[in-house]
């Protein structure tokens, strides 16, 4: 196969992966491979990187059928691999099942949770020491406005993330690509995405946080931008101190309407 990133593409790739120190000589990276555009477009381009980076690095595709469905057909993505000259492999797990008997619980949660089970548990079963994702910039703004409204915090995931209990290392080369940027690279690598086969598409918490972001887009332009620099480090923060624990709260309290009494020796 004839692999080649336009230089706008490669710029962004090449950008997150030495900004963020993403890869070493000697890695073994494991690409997350769902079918969907995202993966499919992050799996390509590491392919592409992989033949042409001044570091060696190993390469290796996994795909997890959650058995959403009872037709789940790899061929597409073997054939894929096979035309990009990585390895391919691919397992099942009832994450449906799992989700029907735990009632009441998030199911997104539930499938995202054991599906980095399984992706982790494949990497670490077969040496490799990175877990490539195609995560991208607007699943970080979206994290990021998810936790402010459903969480009350500021937080969203990071390039890179070191798992401590597996010793293993997350890596996201996407998160300078906006999503409908990548709608486009299927001209580039030839391959359909796989429909989703999740029963929530489109319903989800996150799907209602894309279509908040775009309707207050409408209204200010500028409004995605500036969720974009809230969620970089660096900027200026002024925010109230975290809420005291009750027995400090109470001291304070006791301290307020009687002064001469001594505070409690420690």
């Amino acid at each position: 196969m004839n692999k080649h990133l336009p230089q706008p593409y490669f710029s962004r790739v090449v950008r997150a992966i030495i900004e963020f120190d993403m890869l070493k000589d000697g890695d073994k990276v494991l690409v997350g491979l769902s079918g969907g555009k995202d993966s499919l477009f992050l799996t390509y381009a590491l392919a592409v990187l992989k033949d042409i980076a001044p570091l060696k690095f190993e390469l290796g595709a996994f795909t997890l059928d959650p058995m959403f469905t009872d037709d789940f057909d790899p061929a597409p993505l073997v054939e894929f691999c096979t035309r990009l000259g990585i390895p391919f492999a691919t397992e099942k797990a009832n994450i449906a099942g799992i989700i029907d008997n735990n009632h009441g619980k998030d199911p997104c949660f539930t499938c995202a949770f054991f599906r980095r089970g399984a992706v982790n548990g494949f990497a670490k079963q077969h040496g490799y020491n990175k877990v490539a994702l195609a995560h991208h910039h607007d699943d970080a703004v979206e994290t990021f406005y998810m936790g402010l409204l459903y969480a009350g915090h500021l937080k969203t995931f990071t390039p890179v993330t070191y798992l401590s209990r597996t010793n293993l290392t997350v890596i996201r080369p996407l998160v300078y690509f906006r999503e409908r940027e990548i709608r486009e690279t299927v001209a580039l690598h030839g391959l359909t995405p796989l429909a989703s086969p999740c029963p929530m598409n489109g319903k989800t918490k996150r799907q209602e946080i894309k279509d908040r972001i775009a309707a207050l887009e409408q209204v200010d332009p500028d409004f995605y931008s500036h969720l974009a620099a809230a969620m970089r480090g660096g900027k200026p923060i002024e925010l109230w101190p975290g809420e005291l624990p009750r027995d400090e709260l109470k001291a304070k309290h006791d301290a307020f309407w009687r002064p001469d009494k001594k505070p409690p020796s420690c």
